[in-house]
């Protein structure tokens, strides 16, 4: 593997997203034959297959998704090296990608913007998507760190408590639970329960919370997005677990209520999180720092 390149590695990675060997060959200015020739060299080295093709068109192997993730990795360590000398130079920049699980999305934007008064020239990047998304993103170092409801355990990372996450039942103002002032977690479980998408981590509290309570209850429509949600549940599609951080409108005018059982509302926290190999940057340290230091005051007053 001593052998194996940087040009090698961005002839797959051009490839994989490319498609094709002759589109590669287009956006990174060469040759066809020449990133052939480089592919043939990588799969050489790596003494294995790295990619295939399908109608669809060329798609990574194991190893070759294996490759891309060091190569993402020399991108980043490169990127890394530029943003040191530039800061070295006197430079008064810096570039900085956060990742937002969806939900974090109605408190977080408050927090970059108080930040960005006072750090105009910093360039912030920002991805948003579900948690397993966004894990993702920071396990490949495609994120500087991420804000999160629950930190994984997947891989190593350093993390900071933002402040407190709770969540809730939600339910249309007409529902037969509405005006009820205590119940049995367990009357939850003829409830028909509406869900985010796979990999969200709104679902995996959901499935948690029930099967910590010996519970199997009726699941309903699987729906992308807390917007979404909201919107069946106001319609009557069924109820939800939902965090109250994404309902404070809806529940202050009535929109939606927050039914009233034992255990409710779930408290979790909210945490800013990023591999512990991870060495940051000062612009992206300063952010880090703000998110762990004052993000708590941006977080949504939740109606009572």
């Amino acid at each position: 593997m001593h052998r194996v390149t940087l040009r090698q590695l961005r002839a797959l990675a051009a490839v994989v997203e490319a498609g094709t060997v002759s589109r590669a060959a287009e956006a990174l200015h060469v040759t066809a034959p020449a990133v052939t020739q480089q592919l043939q060299k990588l799969e050489a080295c790596a003494g294995m297959p790295l990619f295939e093709r399908t109608p669809d068109g060329i798609r990574p192997t194991e190893a070759g998704d294996e490759m891309l993730s060091t190569g993402a990795r020399m991108e980043n360590a490169l990127r890394q090296c530029a943003e040191s000398l530039d800061l070295l130079g006197g430079a008064e920049h810096g570039r900085v990608a956060v990742g937002l699980v969806s939900t974090a999305k109605y408190f977080a934007p408050r927090v970059l913007a108080e930040f960005m008064k006072t750090h105009p020239r910093v360039e912030v990047r920002v991805e948003i998507g579900n948690r397993a998304a966004i894990m993702a993103a920071l396990r490949d170092f495609d994120l500087d760190f991420a804000v999160t409801g629950r930190p994984p355990k997947e891989f190593e990372i350093n993390s900071v408590v933002i402040g407190d996450h709770p969540h809730i039942v939600i339910a249309p103002p007409d529902h037969r639970l509405a005006k009820r002032k205590r119940l049995p977690f367990s009357a939850l479980a003829s409830e028909k329960f509406l869900l985010r998408e796979q990999g969200s981590g709104t679902r995996l509290l959901m499935r948690r919370l029930f099967a910590d309570a010996g519970l199997n209850p009726d699941l309903g429509l699987e729906l992308g997005g807390n917007e979404t949600i909201k919107q069946a549940v106001m319609a009557g599609l069924g109820v939800a677990l939902i965090s109250a951080h994404a309902v404070t409108a809806e529940l202050a005018d009535g929109r939606l209520v927050a039914l009233k059982a034992t255990g409710l509302p779930v408290v979790r926290q909210w945490f800013v999180v990023r591999p512990e190999s991870k060495r940051l940057l000062p612009a992206a340290r300063d952010l880090w720092d703000f998110f762990a230091v004052s993000g708590a005051r941006f977080l949504p007053k939740v109606p009572s």
